[in-house]
């Protein structure tokens, strides 16, 4: 009996625990930008196709329109959808206006490959963007399938596509308008803990025997480089999320911090590029005229570990370890310096330890610039 209790209980338990572990994965996936996007795009294209036959005259005759104009403008955040949606209206009367000069002349090859040529001219017009492939496409449908009525169609047209694009930007305006927050507090964090690594791994290669076996760190530096670049996309995109965006006032963030906090991150992102470069160079190029000397080794390890150590602490609420991983970090780097300054020997080279002690005042600075 007992026995038969442990099993439904552990049987229950699992269940639970799977439950659990399945409604997290769903609310994750369903919390995923681009399935929340998708989901909207539906939503405002069927929603423009259900009021577009019910639009005044003509424009009754193109309802299929309007689910591609809220279908353009869905874009990730709401001022995008805005600026996007009015843009394509411009390319889109453009084109029209630009059909109409060459009607004319019929639906000839010579007309068409004339509205194209003109309509690739226009793209080319400054600030259009999102609008200027639909110059040439606008004009290109009121050519050729605007037939005999092409009046009908280019209202019907534009209209319904006007349609569609108020539709789709009142959908992305109303219905959990996206704010990209969370993902570039992400970024800046992992970041963060990139360069935090790439220091520790720095400081054990100086502790093995030379050359060390590890020497993935000295291949980071093209990473780390695309890493601050993916960050910065973030930080903006985040930005953007903002403008027009009404949850803005439930969810504030300091922005301004975030891109204070980027540029600290990029800054030392290059000083740890030069730093690798540098090991690298000193480990593996046997014509490099500079060397780090074994007294110094040892003291180079613990500064580049320390100092790996405060990067990576930034993101620990503990204020008080922070404060004490920032001095040790200073003394690790204090005398990492004074045993550069005593160490008096002429080895023939100069010191490689000196280039990377400098990199590391300037992250510690730039730390310290943070709490300020």
């Amino acid at each position: 009996m007992s026995t038969l209790k442990q099993e439904t209980s552990a049987g229950e338990s699992w269940a639970r625990k799977f439950g659990r572990t399945t409604a997290e994965r769903l609310r994750r996936a369903l919390a995923a930008p681009r399935l929340q996007l998708a989901a909207k795009a539906g939503l405002a294209a069927g929603v423009a196709f259900l009021i577009a036959p019910h639009m005044p005259g003509a424009a009754a005759k193109y309802a299929y329109y309007a689910p591609l104009g809220a279908l353009v403008v869905m874009y990730e955040n709401v001022a995008g959808s805005m600026r996007q949606g009015l843009q394509t209206l411009v390319g889109l009367a453009a084109g029209i206006g630009l059909a109409f000069l060459l009607l004319s002349f019929g639906a000839t090859p010579l007309s068409v490959g004339l509205v194209m040529a003109l309509g690739v001219l226009l793209a080319g017009l400054p600030r259009l963007r999102a609008g200027r492939d639909w110059i040439p496409t606008a004009a290109l449908l009121v050519l050729l399938v605007g037939g005999s009525n092409p009046d009908d169609f280019s209202y019907g047209y534009l209209f319904q596509m006007g349609v569609g694009v108020a539709v789709g930007v009142a959908v992305n305006l109303l219905v959990f308008p996206p704010l990209h927050f969370n993902a570039a507090a992400l970024s800046l964090a992992e970041l963060r803990l990139a360069l935090a690594r790439q220091l520790t791994d720095m400081g054990a290669a100086v502790h093995e025997k030379w050359p060390p076996e590890h020497e993935d760190w000295s291949l980071r530096s093209d990473e780390l480089a695309r890493s601050a670049r993916s960050v910065r996309a973030a930080v903006q995109r985040a930005d953007a999320s903002r403008e027009a965006n009404p949850r803005r006032r439930f969810h504030p963030r300091d922005v301004d911090l975030d891109y204070r906090n980027l540029r600290d991150l990029e800054r030392i992102t290059f000083y740890i590029q030069d730093m690798t470069e540098v090991l690298a160079e000193v480990i593996w190029n046997k014509d490099l005229p500079f060397t780090i000397p074994i007294a110094h080794s040892e003291p180079l390890a613990k500064a580049l570990t320390a100092v790996g150590e405060v990067l990576r602490a930034a993101e620990e609420e503990d204020s008080v370890r922070r404060d004490e991983l920032k001095q040790a970090a200073h003394r690790a780097v204090d005398a990492l310096r004074a045993r550069i300054l005593e160490d008096d020997t002429d080895t023939g080279a100069p010191s490689a330890a000196e280039s990377i002690l400098l990199s590391l005042h300037r992250i510690l600075r730039v730390t310290r610039a943070e709490d300020s």
